[in-house]
């Protein structure tokens, strides 16, 4: 499936036969050794000690969606990369965090987003939120033999869903499952304290700021107890990555606008060290 560098100026036949709106079914069909999950790694070889990204947190609120993660990756007990960015758009109106082995998950989301903007150029309209979580399920199991290895990739995905005018939230396990979740989600090594934040921070009726504050708060709740998962780095100013998503598209918040709001939880957590307090009743 070469290109023709012989000064014929003609694309390979492949290009230019009717078929899938699908560029992972067609790389599939002419070169599936490029796909990361068709990779192997050499027999006999243990699993391989690549950086990890960790924890990434979600949360809707009337209007939009909140995606977020921190900057730390891990190899081993090793602190890999401390400004790692794991927060990527997969279109205008959706993004994806990674969780899981790095390096695949980068390119794994590379992919996706060629997907998505493949089906558009060859159908001429977008997928529906629904229809862009399918498809990154199927990546997801494509990459199957790979997590059998040790080298899983578990992503969250969130979006603005325009035919119902909310934001939608998909969580994944190794092996493709899907579930929608519903108001907020976590994946990576620190979500289970994520989770156990939100669950005390989380109200239906958010506004944007309070969904950006709350999700800040559960990813430093990630940090005190998971040492995986990095906090915010005020000597180095390295905050997490947070991105909205409302009917006007993907927004990621300037560095200086989190790092005020992570300073500002950050001296309050002087005063009440276990964040927030939440009512009994």
């Amino acid at each position: 499936m070469e290109a023709n560098t012989r000064g014929t100026g003609r694309l390979p036949a492949a290009f230019l036969t009717p078929g899938s709106s699908s560029f992972v079914e067609f790389l599939a069909d002419h070169q599936p050794e490029l796909l990361p999950g068709r990779r192997t790694l050499p027999a006999g070889l243990q699993p391989l000690e690549a950086p990890h990204g960790t924890t990434i947190v979600s949360v809707t609120f009337d209007g939009g969606v909140i995606l977020a993660g921190d900057r730390r990756a891990t190899m081993g007990n090793l602190i890999a990369q401390r400004d790692i960015e794991k927060v990527f758009p997969a279109d205008e109106y959706s993004a994806v965090g990674i969780a899981g082995t790095a390096g695949l998950a980068v390119e794994m989301v590379r992919l996706f987003q060629l997907e998505l903007e493949h089906y558009e150029k060859i159908e001429g309209t977008q997928l529906s939120l629904e229809g862009k979580a399918n498809r990154l399920t199927t990546m997801i199991r494509g990459n199957l033999g790979m997590a059998m290895q040790g080298l899983a990739v578990v992503p969250l995905f969130a979006g603005y869903d325009l035919d119902l005018g909310r934001g939608r939230i998909f969580s994944y396990d190794v092996t493709g499952g899907r579930s929608e979740e519903v108001g907020f989600a976590a994946t990576g090594s620190g979500s289970l304290f994520a989770k156990g934040s939100l669950k005390k921070l989380y109200r239906a009726d958010l506004t944007a700021e309070q969904a950006t504050t709350a999700v800040v708060q559960a990813l430093y709740d990630a940090a005190d107890d998971d040492s995986a998962t990095g906090g915010p780095d005020l000597t180095r100013g390295i905050f997490p990555i947070v991105g909205v998503i409302t009917e006007d598209g993907f927004r990621r918040l300037p560095d200086d606008e989190v790092g005020a709001l992570a300073r500002s939880i950050l001296d309050h957590r002087l005063e009440y060290p276990n964040g927030p307090q939440a009512g009994l009743l």
